[in-house]
């Protein structure tokens, strides 16, 4: 906290914004985009694939342009922001770790399951020696008990973490819910606490504004709802909800909203909306990236991509397994076909 802001937004469509367009943005989007953000005065902007520093695979979605050129072109043009990375252990390294940070990016977000930072520590270490701040972000924040999710926190923060996340990825909480991790997170650890909302059952922005209530000051949005699923707490909103309850960002709301309408909205694919699958995410516990995943799963084996989801749900599937989307369509087309042969 500053004496200029009672809370400090990430922006995060340049990453998590990048699942919603299946990680197909140019270089000129990004300088475009981050130009903008940091004429707003947004005080940090992440920037990698949507599945973190080498997400870029078969597995997770093929980017358009390299990240390392996209992290570049965005640190060129932001004078005032500060340019972040996530990076998940296992899919990214300490050898794209240092290049984000010769290249001048400022934050390492070290993301990992919410019962498995113990995953993390030489990520943040390396971070701290490269002199960035350190954030862990634990992600599926609603598959662990609250207890979990403090031991959890206190590991991230003995490795070294400025910052620990409450990560909703799924959009699956409820605010009583988040009042509650952010409570105990708060009450537990000695740095600073942020969260990650997902729109998936429209309670980004609830749940948003329950955690700065109950203390968190380090916050995620995304400019025009741009994320996975349903997106993001919407980031001109939450500026504009902010001003009004007296709580200072000091991002330019304006220039928010001109970003949101003239250069994002051109971007997208597809509103940004709560859709069938999107809400069957947040309803089911299911990873948002999986949406589309799910959606090409049932269009090629002619089921219904929310059963897909559902049973994903059933099965406590996390990022990383999305192998389990084709596996799961399989076996849901197969059992369809017995049954209509029965």
């Amino acid at each position: 906290m500053t004496n200029e802001r009672d809370i400090l937004i990430t922006e995060v469509a340049l990453r998590d914004g990048s699942h919603a367009i299946n990680h197909q943005y140019t270089v000129e989007q990004v300088l475009k985009v981050t130009k903008a953000l940091n004429d707003a005065n947004v005080p940090y902007i992440e920037v990698s694939h949507g599945d973190g520093l080498a997400g870029s695979s078969l597995q997770y979605g093929l980017s358009r342009t390299n990240e390392m050129e996209l992290i570049e072109a965005a640190v060129s043009v932001a004078d005032k922001s500060k340019i972040a990375v996530l990076l998940i252990p296992g899919i990214g390294t300490l050898h794209e770790l240092k290049e984000a940070a010769n290249l001048g990016a400022k934050m390492a977000r070290i993301a990992t399951h919410v019962t498995e930072a113990d995953v993390a520590p030489q990520h943040i270490a390396y971070a701290k020696e490269l002199g960035m701040e350190t954030v862990g972000f634990l992600m599926m924040n609603h598959m662990a008990p609250v207890n979990k999710l403090v031991e959890q926190a206190k590991l991230m923060e003995s490795y070294g973490a400025d910052t620990v996340y409450v990560v909703d990825s799924a959009g699956y909480l409820l605010p009583d819910q988040v009042r509650e991790r952010i409570r105990a997170l708060k009450q537990s650890i000695g740095v600073n606490v942020g969260f990650h909302g997902h729109n998936n059952l429209s309670l980004a922005m609830a749940n948003t504004l329950v955690a700065i209530e109950e203390g968190a000051t380090r916050i995620d949005g995304s400019v025009r709802c741009l994320g996975a699923g349903a997106g993001n707490t919407q980031t001109e909103v939450l500026v504009a909800v902010c001003e009004r309850m007296g709580i200072k960002t000091g991002v330019d709301l304006y220039k928010m909203m001109d970003l949101s309408e003239d250069i994002i909205a051109p971007l997208l694919q597809v509103p940004q909306e709560i859709t069938k699958d999107s809400l069957t995410l947040g309803y089911a516990g299911v990873y948002s990236s999986f949406a589309l995943h799910a959606k090409r799963a049932a269009a090629k084996f002619g089921v219904d991509s929310r059963d897909i989801l559902i049973e994903l749900g059933n099965r406590k599937v996390v990022g990383g397994q999305e192998d389990m989307i084709v596996e799961v369509a399989a076996e849901i087309a197969k059992n369809k076909s017995k049954i209509v042969l029965a």
